[in-house]
């Protein structure tokens, strides 16, 4: 793209118009330098990670101040995820600005309501709200047993090979694997909007302040829990919840703290952190939101009864209304997985030895 001057109005400039511009990206609509004339073609791809781009100076799909040059009327500006700006002159920040990797909200950089909308649902859709669907349907057909909940019990972790310990373990660690597998989804997601783990708090910035805050809070919700637990057990509203129920080989404990590890990582990073961040976005009032997720949370816990739906949706409220205030999902990742450890770990080591345990 070079300086101005005198050009037949139907040249072409001289790039290959199928080119990709630096910095590479899925953007419609590339740009011809300040002062210079030329046409662009409207399938080019712009400087800069995007669905759509235009640099300051440039003209792309906003058409910015200072260039000349005939755009695709159907082009659409930066931000990676569909919505519409641009880097001219009035315009917001773009996505595709090279080298900014700030936190940008939805009304910065484009990413349309409706767009987040989608994402949250199919991000839900492949991991915890398909949980929750599972988990209101096996509620229903447990409600509609001869016996009472309190006669029915909910296996957490059991044997996916019985009577064959390695292809058991084989199982076991894939499943925790996949498991995480949204993890990965809306870590990607998050970068695909600019912004990143750190933007949900999940990182090791801190690590000693996130073990001594998830610690002490899985001390309190742990204990609050369990006492909850035995009361709804005993007043028929919970089935009885069997932690465990793994053959008693050498991995058994391992992947009981692994799995631990997973609904912990899994469930705080989606539906606490993820879950909270894009509806801060899309301007939902704190409450609503926490709310929302608290109620998230607690569906896909309905399996076990209506206990489990109520202390896991009364649990999300608490960690909703402290996540606001910390800003960071790794000390409730480290809680998650304590409360869990301890429920596997313990329930494996005590059942059968003290009588409070159903």
């Amino acid at each position: 793209m070079g300086s101005g001057g005198a050009t037949d109005p139907h040249a072409t400039s001289a790039t290959d118009p199928h080119a990709t511009a630096a910095g590479g990206g899925d953007a419609v609509g590339a740009a011809g330098a300040t002062g210079a004339t030329g046409a662009t073609d409207p399938h080019a791809t712009a400087a800069g990670g995007g669905d759509a781009a235009g640099a300051t100076g440039a003209t792309g799909a906003t058409g910015a101040t200072g260039a000349t040059g005939a755009t695709d009327p159907h082009a659409t500006a930066a931000s990676d995820t569909g919505g519409v700006t641009g880097t001219g002159t009035g315009g917001p920040q773009s996505a595709g600005t090279e080298g900014s990797e700030a936190h940008q909200d939805l009304a910065t950089t484009g990413f349309s309501r409706r767009l987040a909308g989608w994402e949250i649902l199919v991000v839900f859709a492949v991991s915890l709200g398909a949980s929750g669907l599972v988990a209101l349907i096996n509620l229903i057909g447990s409600l509609t047993q001869r016996a009472s909940l309190s006669q029915q019990h909910a296996v957490m972790n059991g044997s996916l090979a019985p009577g064959r310990p390695w292809l058991d373990l084989t199982l076991q660690v894939t499943n925790i694997a996949l498991s995480l597998a949204p993890v990965a989804l809306v870590l990607y997601l998050l970068a695909r909007s600019g912004e990143s783990a750190a933007t949900i708090g999940l990182d090791v910035r801190t690590p000693g302040g996130d073990a001594a805050r998830g610690t002490a809070l899985a001390a309190v919700i742990g204990g609050s829990g369990l006492l909850l637990y035995l009361a709804a057990y005993h007043l028929g509203a919970n089935l009885n919840v069997v932690p465990e129920q793994l053959p008693a080989v050498w991995w058994r404990i391992p992947v009981l703290i692994a799995a631990a590890a997973q609904n912990g990582i899994l469930e705080e990073t989606v539906v606490l952190g993820y879950f909270l961040h894009r509806l801060d976005q899309l301007g939902w009032p704190a409450g609503r939101a926490i709310l929302a997720s608290a109620l998230v949370r607690g569906s896909y816990h309905l399996y076990q009864g209506f206990g489990g739906f109520a202390g896991n949706a009364a649990m999300g409220l608490i960690f909703g209304l402290l996540y606001r205030r910390w800003g960071r999902v790794t000390p409730f990742i480290v809680a998650h997985t304590l409360i869990d450890a301890v429920a596997f770990v313990g329930y494996a080591t005590l059942h059968g030895h003290v009588s409070w345990l159903p």
